[in-house]
């Protein structure tokens, strides 16, 4: 899921405004010149873009840089409102569509077994799920799922859904309410494709909640299990846990705000609790800034995905015009020095995330904000990357 920033950008998903949680794939653009990339192991420039970050109304982040040199962690700002206690590097944190690489490595792994193909249609594993309204699974492939060119409406841009998740009166109604994944698809259906399938891009949760049916269907286990015995138990993510109907975070954990509307001002809500059964495969997942560069140094690296499947899931969509490109669950990102970094970003009520690694996995970069109403994450990984 994508919740978001109504000043600047708090992730290279683009953040749009909160109650409509999703969306396209934007960067801000490039510097004029180049600058050069920082040495080995100095992360001033880093540090100055948290700083930045915070004075400029994100309440706190908490950051785990990993390169040549070692691992460098940092905090800036506050995790709790009311005490002024710090962020802790090690905080856990709802990654919100960062749960998206995962969902998509499952699903390659199990083409790599031979169990599914990327090139069946929904139908195949989801009979009747994507009818009505002009959506037909006979005609959408899994791949058009996971890189979002299958046309499938986005649920979460639904009206009705986002007055009873992300407005107050609503959010404080449905806080522990669960939902089904048959639940949120019929929403989508409920709605005309946007586009004729494989015509065009748009960014759209329905594709993952769908993604994760089909895991599920093809192994018989929640795709929540899958995802632990194939990705956080062989990697020893201990930070890491898909949380179902969980409300709360564990411990080490901040306190998480949201605005709970399209303004930068007015009431501070604390959203800490929420049983994020709305995001279900699209973005439930609760993770740590060093967890998710274990993860995403991992899987660049082939200890996740066989040759094959790596370069299918690199595989990219030009979104932005010729910059930022989508591949399967995993975001191709050019910065203004010349480096590329994969990753992705996530947004979800009171959490602003970002993880991205270079090509060859030496050099990765994760942090949260515990607020969802500004901020501007670009700053920070090309402050990283590439220095001032």
């Amino acid at each position: 899921m994508q919740v978001s920033a109504r000043k600047g950008r708090a992730g290279r998903t683009g953040l749009v405004a909160a109650t409509a949680v999703v969306a396209a794939v934007a960067l801000a653009a490039p510097a004029a010149a180049a600058a050069p990339a920082p040495s080995r192991g100095d992360h001033s420039a880093t540090r100055e873009a948290m700083d930045a970050n915070v004075k400029d109304g994100v309440v706190g982040i908490a950051l785990q840089a990993k390169d040549g040199s070692g691992v460098w962690k940092a905090t800036s700002g506050v995790g709790d409102l009311r005490s002024g206690a710090p962020r802790n590097a090690h905080d856990r944190f709802r990654a919100g569509s960062i749960t998206k690489t995962f969902v998509a490595t499952v699903l390659l792994q199990l083409e790599a077994e031979g169990r599914l193909s990327l090139d069946d249609k929904v139908e195949k594993w989801l009979p009747g799920v994507v009818r009505g309204n002009g959506n037909d699974g006979r005609k959408i492939t899994l791949r058009q799922l996971l890189n979002h060119t299958s046309g499938i409406h986005n649920y979460t841009s639904d009206k009705n859904f986002q007055e009873a998740v992300f407005l107050p009166e609503g959010f404080y109604k449905n806080r522990y309410r669960t939902w089904t994944q048959e639940e949120l698809v019929a929403i989508a259906m409920k709605h005309q494709p946007d586009f004729a399938s494989g015509s065009s891009w748009n960014y759209s949760n329905t594709n993952y909640i769908l993604a994760g049916m089909v895991i599920e269907q093809a192994t018989g286990n929640r795709y929540g299990d899958e995802i632990r015995h194939r990705i956080i138990e062989p990697l020893a993510l201990r930070g890491t846990k898909i949380p179902g109907t969980d409300p709360k975070v564990p411990s080490p954990h901040s306190r998480a705000y949201s605005k709970l509307a399209e303004t930068t001002t007015g009431k501070t809500y604390d959203v800490t609790e929420y049983n994020p059964s709305a995001a279900n495969s699209a973005g439930e997942l609760v993770s740590s800034p060093g967890d998710l560069n274990r993860f995403y140094s991992a899987l660049l690296r082939g200890r996740l995905l066989p040759p094959k499947q790596l370069a299918e899931m690199k595989t990219t969509i030009k979104v932005d015009g010729k910059r930022t490109g989508y591949g399967l669950g995993l975001v191709e990102t050019p910065l203004s020095c010349g480096i590329t970094v994969w990753g992705h970003s996530g947004g979800i009520h009171g959490s602003l995330s970002e993880s991205v690694t270079t090509t060859d996995g030496s050099h990765s970069l994760s942090f949260n904000f515990n607020s969802d109403w500004a901020g501007d994450s670009d700053a920070i990984v090309e402050a990283e990357f590439c220095g001032k």
